[in-house]
């Protein structure tokens, strides 16, 4: 690596990190407006501010679509709704570290699963380690009710990854995600509106909602796209991977959210899960492309990929298993680049 390619890729990974720390300080700020507007009431707020942020950016096309390509988006908007609400239900009962770990445990598994090699397993098997020692030492510390949450959470993140890919392949650009968002955050509306009542009108709390909106989803994606043009894929998989670390670090610092040493036991054996299914999961499609002869057939592809820290962003579509169809292309005349096209 040249020293260019090597500063680049330490500015690339900075960047990355900056936007896990912006996530992280959004679900704090979310924390702190729990009291007010209830778990419910903040995944509206959030919804609604990173639709309209995404609507003005990308202005999806909304016509020639199929009925199969609405349907698709439809899911998808449902289930990003549904995750992000359980995931701040169990926000609100479970640190902020200990529940970014359980959750991850929905695309770890995806992951472990699609990979389909025997040694999978033993990072499945770290894993489960990981979430016993999560109790401290005792589950009576751990509120049964918020590990059910984030074990949903899990589960949901895990279908939103298949429905992100789905809806990536139907639509152009960030444009399924607009819609998808827009959708999520109409479904969330009255529960929103119950939850949170006479506050959604009180300007403090809107600026609120939209600071996490911006930190959560805004700034992290933005920061993540520049850096992904530096930072091979794979990094970036492993420094998602990082991401429970991170949230229990920011559940310390911005929180006061104390963990016992069995709690950071089971966060290191999550991350070390983690990053061992995706480097497994790596090594898997260099084997299969150096095995595989190049040719112009079409058939399925699927790659195990990497973990993203936050669920609603568009970068979840780099997760495991990623499917469709390969097509070899004959070569363009002339200098045109088929990715030149700005997003919006």
């Amino acid at each position: 690596m040249t020293g260019t390619a090597r500063s680049g890729a330490v500015w690339a990974t900075g960047l990355v990190v900056a936007g896990e720390i912006c996530m992280d300080a959004g679900a704090a700020i979310a924390v702190l407006v729990f009291p007010t507007v209830g778990p419910l009431g903040m995944v509206m707020l959030r919804l609604v501010f990173s639709a309209l942020v995404l609507l003005a950016l990308t202005r999806p096309r909304l016509h020639g679509h199929t009925r199969d390509d609405w349907l698709s988006v439809l899911g998808y908007g449902t289930v990003l709704a549904t995750m992000n609400g359980l995931f701040y239900l169990a926000l609100d009962r479970l640190p902020l570290g200990v529940t970014v770990t359980i959750e991850v445990l929905g695309p770890l598994v995806l992951s472990i699963v699609a990979s389909r090699r025997a040694s999978a397993w033993l990072w499945a098997l770290i894993a489960f380690g990981g979430v016993l020692c999560l109790g401290g030492g005792g589950w009576d510390r751990i509120d049964p009710l918020g590990v059910l949450f984030a074990l949903a959470a899990a589960t949901s993140w895990a279908f939103y990854i298949l429905a992100a890919a789905r809806v990536g392949r139907r639509f152009a650009k960030l444009d399924g995600l607009a819609i998808a968002m827009s959708i999520g955050a109409l479904l969330s509306l009255p529960f929103g509106i119950v939850a949170a009542g006479a506050a959604l009108i009180r300007p403090e709390v809107l600026g609120l909602g939209a600071a996490v909106a911006l930190l959560s989803s805004t700034i992290p994606y933005a920061l993540e796209l520049v850096a992904l043009r530096r930072l091979p894929a794979s990094a970036f998989a492993i420094l998602m991977s990082m991401s429970p670390a991170t949230a229990a670090l920011a559940g310390l610092v911005l929180l006061g959210q104390q963990l016992a040493v069995l709690e950071l036991a089971g966060i290191a054996l999550v991350i070390v899960a983690g990053v061992g299914a995706v480097r497994s999961g790596i090594a898997q499609v260099e084997a299969s492309v150096a095995v595989t002869p190049v040719s112009t057939a079409t058939g399925p592809l699927t790659v195990p990929g990497a973990m993203v820290a936050d669920p609603a962003g568009p970068l979840a579509a780099l997760n495991g298993p990623l499917t469709g169809p390969v097509e070899t292309l004959p070569p363009v005349d002339g200098p045109e680049e088929p990715f030149a096209e700005p997003l919006a």
